[in-house]
């Protein structure tokens, strides 16, 4: 009998880029009852919304994907509301998952939220060992107290809560908002309407030199199903791709996958964050099977072709 039968369960962010992928993995593992609320109708960084959630479905288990996120520029222009609205919204929906008997809870926390001075590969031994880097360092202390209220939450009341860390993420329905968008849809953007526009350069941020590892995101939805099913404990556990690339790499490749034929001009006044960012993934495949299956290059030409069929939605935002 499938893990999921019979199962009622929430997916907060479940409209969102992460989370509708999850929905629909859930739905390819014969989960038919799935309910993903909506912000306007309720807002979890408010305490009565949370409680009017769990009245009104009353789940098994939750999978909490809801986050406000963005990228560099994002996190430096809006540090206090990074830090308020995720702290608010992850210690209420667990608490309240807690309350109402949840049988699973499974929280999705952030790499960015690691030690700026961890060594790499980095182990989920070290992910309290230090301060993250500067520029997303609020955002990331909210998803880290997110991984201490699991703890405590199971010694105290045995509640089967799980902490999974995702590396950066890309793909389909991504956020391409070059506000607030993460690396790589922001270059896709870039890119992508440069081409469509004979535009002579593209400018990237920073020099190109620092290194990130990137997840694509059915491989994230297909690793955070399985750790619901199979995973039982608060310890952190890591999912990405255990592969490290320069960011000029992927630059040049979002290039040539565009047929964007111009210059790259490199803006060095602008931060490169961390230096490096590669994940210890071998827990994942030890504790519930998980490994990436998505080549970068394919993901890269998957997420430009979502992007290329739906410019024109993100030119009227």
């Amino acid at each position: 009998m499938s893990f999921w039968k019979g199962k009622k369960v929430i997916v907060t962010g479940g409209g969102g880029f992460l989370g509708s992928h999850v929905v629909e993995k859930l739905r390819d593992e014969g989960c038919m009852n799935i309910f993903a609320p909506r912000s306007k109708e309720y807002n979890l960084v408010n305490e009565e919304d949370v409680i009017r959630l769990f009245e009104d479905v009353n789940p098994d288990i939750i999978i909490h994907a809801a986050a406000r996120v963005g990228g560099i520029w994002a996190n430096v222009r809006h540090p206090g509301e990074f830090f308020y609205e995720n702290i608010m919204m992850n210690t209420l929906v667990m608490e309240y998952a807690r309350q109402y008997h949840v049988e699973k809870f499974t929280a999705i926390g952030a790499g960015c939220a690691y030690p700026k001075s961890a060594e790499m590969p980095l182990k989920e031994e070290t992910f309290f060992d230090g301060y993250p880097e500067e520029t997303n360092a609020p955002y990331g202390f909210a998803k880290r107290m997110m991984a201490i209220q699991s703890k405590a939450y199971r010694e105290q009341y045995g509640f089967n809560s799980i902490y999974l860390i995702p590396v950066n993420l890309y793909g389909p329905r991504d956020n391409f908002d070059l506000e607030n968008s993460h690396v790589i849809p922001a270059l896709v953007r870039k890119f992508v309407e440069a081409e469509k526009e004979n535009k002579p350069k593209v400018t990237v941020w920073g020099t190109g030199e620092v290194t990130r590892e990137f997840l694509y995101v059915d491989d994230a939805a297909e690793g955070i199903v399985l750790a619901t099913e199979r995973y039982d404990r608060s310890e952190p556990i890591n999912l990405g791709s255990g592969e490290e690339i320069k960011i000029k790499e992927i630059v040049s490749l979002i290039k040539e996958l565009s047929g964007f034929e111009g210059d790259i001009e490199w803006d060095t006044t602008k931060p490169d964050g961390v230096k490096r960012r590669l994940l210890d993934v071998s827990k994942a495949k030890s504790e519930f099977g998980f490994e990436a299956k998505t080549k970068l290059e394919y993901g890269l030409k998957k997420t430009i072709d979502w992007y290329q069929n739906h410019l024109e939605d993100w030119h009227r935002l």
